[in-house]
């Protein structure tokens, strides 16, 4: 079995001797990959069931690029909504309100790129380097990982002798044996890439930001009570809209998921603007 200088994509490099750092990393090996898993999202316990599935079971790549442009939009709604109705409601002046709409939505969407940026990065870091310590790993010592392997395919239920003979087949190519141990034992998904952290977080401070503009709309064009108005339901068909676009992730009926998304949004910007009253602050 050969395991020479070799590439998954252009991702890994070959295996090479490990820094202090790197051997520290290799014994926390197992923490790291547990993590991973709780990155990807929890796993549920679920058994095989009769009965129709309408549609197309959709990938996870497409779902979750969705996911993120229906929660990016949601939370610039509800969040700048919730502020603006906070600052309505304290009778401040229509100038006031839209400076206070506006810096909701830049302190907003700027802290959402922020933090999505950090978290996409340090997320793509601990990946880069689980799978550089599996690529040293089968290059160093390739009948321990061969052997590990088998044991991960015995655990789930095949035959020892079976199991050995799939990873043996497996282990005879090092660029299919980096990608099925990135797999099986770190939860890796190597054909999903590891996301650019630039991407996420302009992805994210574009939809916060559009999602945050939608209140903020009617006070550019108008004053008062009709602004207040015109902000409600124009927010109020677009929480609609966001949450039956949830259904197309979650299955839910549309009109049910879209009625909990206004009723959440509204329950919170009643709350603010009611606040808002009480406190009676009018800003000069």
């Amino acid at each position: 079995m050969s395991f020479g200088p070799r590439r998954l994509g252009s991702r890994v490099a070959a295996p090479e001797g490990l820094s202090e750092r790197d051997r520290a990393t290799k014994r926390r090996a197992a923490l790291l990959a547990s993590m991973v898993r709780r990155l990807r999202g929890r796993r549920w316990r679920v058994v095989p069931h009769p009965g129709p599935i309408v549609g197309e079971q959709r990938g996870s790549g497409r779902s979750g690029a969705l996911r993120a442009a229906i929660f990016g939009v949601n939370d610039g709604l509800v969040s700048n909504l919730s502020l603006i109705f906070g600052v309505a409601g304290a009778g401040a002046d229509n100038d006031v309100v839209i400076l206070a709409g506006v810096a909701g939505l830049l302190a907003g969407a700027f802290s959402m790129a922020a933090g999505e940026y950090i978290s996409v990065k340090v997320q793509r870091e601990v990946f880069e380097r689980l799978i550089h310590l599996e690529a040293h790993e089968i290059g160093s010592d390739p009948g321990a990982e061969l052997a590990e392997l088998a044991d991960l395919y015995l655990r789930k239920g095949l035959p020892r002798d079976l199991a050995d003979r799939v990873a043996a087949e497996l282990m005879k190519d090092p660029a299919v044996a980096l990608d099925t141990h990135a797999r099986e034992e770190l939860g890796l998904d190597p054909d999903e890439g590891l996301g650019s952290p630039l991407a996420a977080a302009g992805s994210s401070f574009a939809m916060f930001a559009l999602g945050a503009l939608v209140p903020l709309l009617p006070f550019l064009v108008t004053t008062g009570t009709h602004a207040i108005a015109a902000s409600a339901v124009l927010s109020g068909i677009s929480l609609f809209g966001v949450g039956a676009a949830m259904s197309i992730l979650t299955g839910r009926s549309l009109v049910l998921s879209g009625l909990r998304m206004l009723g959440v949004g509204a329950a919170a910007a009643a709350t603010t603007y009611l606040v808002g009253r009480a406190l009676g602050v009018r800003v000069l």
